[in-house]
């Protein structure tokens, strides 16, 4: 995992785990331009749940943290939780994320690829309690999602 980007001003927010997500996914979009929110949103809701409701199993004794920072056109998000932590996948490839996605529409399982399909840079730190987020808004080879 690369270190967190330095020379930027971070904020911090926490949460204890539940799936009651609506205001802080608005503090983390409010300086995200309206082209891109649907598709963030999605993509740091899928981030959220999973950390509240598999890392920390919905124990509102544990919390949720968020640092998140925008310089220019690079959003970040670094989410933490108080769980065991799980196996990142090794690769970090749109494809292989692809492939092992679920047959079956009622299954879970999709938001490693949501997550890939959302954001530029995602990666988790070795314990797997972390993930780092990064979305350039401003790249002109990719459009955003339609959602």
């Amino acid at each position: 995992m690369s270190p967190r980007p330095a020379g930027r001003n971070w904020n911090t927010v926490s949460f204890p785990s539940t799936l009651y997500l609506i205001p802080i996914l608005d503090l983390l979009l409010s300086k995200v331009p309206s082209r891109w929110k649907a598709e963030v949103r999605l993509g740091l809701q899928e981030a959220l749940v999973n950390a509240a409701k598999h890392g920390n199993c919905l124990d509102p004794g544990k919390k949720v943290l968020i640092q998140f920072s925008m310089v220019a056109d690079e959003y970040w998000w670094i989410i933490s939780d108080q769980g065991p932590g799980f196996e990142a996948p090794e690769c970090c490839c749109r494809e292989e994320v692809e492939a092992h996605l679920p047959c079956n529409e009622g299954e879970s399982g999709r938001g490693l690829y949501i997550l890939y399909q959302v954001f530029d840079q995602v990666e988790w730190n070795r314990d797997g309690t972390e993930l780092r987020l990064c979305k350039q808004v401003r790249n002109p080879a990719r459009l955003p999602l339609v959602v």
